[in-house]
């Protein structure tokens, strides 16, 4: 199963379930896709689509996913990467109404830097990442917790 996220923006990010339903519609795509849509509204005969899951249902849809389609927002990402999945992400841009800055963009390409992500410029490249994925190891996640707690520890015994 495709676990595509959307996050809870305002703004629509249409593209990405755009791109997603011509793949399914080409036979591309022939598994079962879920969609957390958030304030993007679409209808699909071929997508079960929801606007905003709970939490224990958004987790345990994680869980379930073979990979995850994300939009370039972190606590998406983090949650796919976490859980050891293979997660696409591709930004949302200002030019197109779906956010008011590009810093999405910086977003992917650093998880992408790391190996954590496959990051895509553009839904148009949703295919090849897809297979891509089927073999994608992401690298695991380590939280940076410790190493903050850390420096804070040291900076207070200094003061």
């Amino acid at each position: 199963m495709i676990f595509i996220v959307l996050g809870t923006h305002e703004l629509p990010f249409t593209r990405l379930l755009d791109e997603t339903q011509r793949l399914l519609e080409d036979g591309v795509i022939t598994e079962k896709v879920i969609a957390q849509s958030g304030h993007t509204a679409f209808t699909s005969d071929d997508m079960t689509i929801t606007p905003f899951l709970p939490f224990e249902e958004m987790e345990q849809t994680f869980e379930e996913a073979r990979v995850i389609v994300s939009h370039g927002g972190t606590g998406s990402i983090i949650t796919g990467v976490k859980k050891g999945k293979p997660v696409i992400a591709v930004p949302r841009l200002k030019e197109y109404g779906e956010h008011n800055d590009n810093h999405q963009t910086e977003i992917v390409e650093q998880f992408q830097s790391t190996g954590h992500i496959i990051g895509i410029e553009t839904p148009a490249e949703l295919s090849e990442a897809l297979k891509q994925a089927e073999t994608f190891e992401p690298a695991p996640f380590v939280s940076g917790k410790d190493q903050i707690l850390d420096m804070l520890r040291d900076y207070i015994n200094r003061v």
